[in-house]
């Protein structure tokens, strides 16, 4: 698998040219301090303002669970470069494109944290503490191979995607909502990048990579997962409807796997039809999962409604 893995960012550099040229003639630069209210900042309390309290923030709690997990995920960015820099190598089509992804993502964090900081929406030594810890801990994807790598961020990218979008919208603040826009715009393209890598790899080593793609499906977390009050806040963004697992099924991993043809492919055999057979049944544990959360919300609504209607 080694030599596999190895001749196939030979085979793939062309395609990784290739989509480099579109990336950067489709990509447009931005800049974080354009999305930021600057005029709705003040001084802290160490440059004789005052210090953040709960009332400051225009943000309800489910914003800021979302905004601070987005953040926090966003911070960890150098443990995120090592990562793909070891699996694709620091020369050629693969190098480059490693460093125009990690300087258009390092915009994300700074543009959302300076958001949060000017307009108070949390706690910025909560905030500051997060950051330390969960930088500290680092990213850490174990032994991934080059093929599972390119799998797993073509879903992550687009599950970061939806977060971010979801987040803007139910941020209920117009300023958070195009600045969130403007970065799963950039999180998009970063998902196409590397949805047509694994689409050419298909083509190439169809086996592998469908084994790949199954195992990184099966299981997927996202890079945030240990970050300090991620279950307490993943379960608030889900209840939400921010970033569920029915988003993750129906709007991250059911279009990603329909663009690679995976169900409807006629070169697999062996390991790798075994793999599709195995992601199949993975699939429909899924959706029952996710019908059953789908109908604990709405039981949740309609208890809501209900209570709403005899307070009137």
């Amino acid at each position: 698998m080694a030599t596999t893995q190895s001749a196939l960012l030979t085979e793939l550099e062309p395609v990784v040219e290739a989509n480099l040229n579109r990336h950067l003639a489709a990509a447009k630069a931005w800049n974080p301090h354009d999305y930021v209210p600057w005029s709705r900042g003040r001084d802290f309390a160490l440059l004789g303002g005052e210090d953040w309290v709960p009332e400051d923030s225009p943000l309800d709690d489910v914003a800021k669970a979302a905004m601070v997990v987005n953040l926090l995920t966003e911070d960890n960015l150098p443990s995120y470069h090592r990562e793909i820099a070891l699996r694709f190598g620091p020369d050629g089509p693969w190098g480059q494109w490693v460093g125009q992804w990690t300087a258009e993502e390092a915009r994300h964090s700074i543009a959302i944290r300076d958001y949060l900081i000017v307009t108070r929406g949390v706690d910025p030594v909560a905030l500051e503490q997060g950051r330390m810890v969960h930088m500290k801990a680092g990213y850490d994807s174990g032994d991934k191979t080059m093929l599972e790598a390119l799998a797993y961020v073509s879903f992550q990218e687009l599950a970061t995607r939806i977060s971010h979008r979801n987040t803007g919208k139910a941020s209920g603040c117009p300023v958070a909502e195009q600045l969130l826009t403007r970065v799963a715009t950039d999180e998009n393209l970063h998902m196409v990048f590397y949805r047509n890598l694994v689409e050419a790899a298909f083509d190439i080593a169809p086996n592998a990579t469908m084994v790949a793609v199954a195992r990184e499906v099966i299981n997927f977390q996202m890079p945030g997962s240990t970050m300090p009050g991620f279950a307490d806040n993943a379960l608030t963004i889900a209840k939400a409807g921010i970033y569920d697992l029915r988003s993750h099924l129906d709007d991250v991993v059911r279009p990603v796997l329909r663009f690679w043809r995976v169900f409807e492919r006629d070169d697999l055999d062996g390991e790798g039809s075994r793999a599709r057979d195995e992601l199949a049944s993975f699939l429909d544990l899924v959706e029952e999962k996710a019908a059953h959360y789908d109908r604990r919300r709405q039981e949740r609504m309609a208890g809501a409604g209900t209570l709403a209607g005899a307070d009137r």
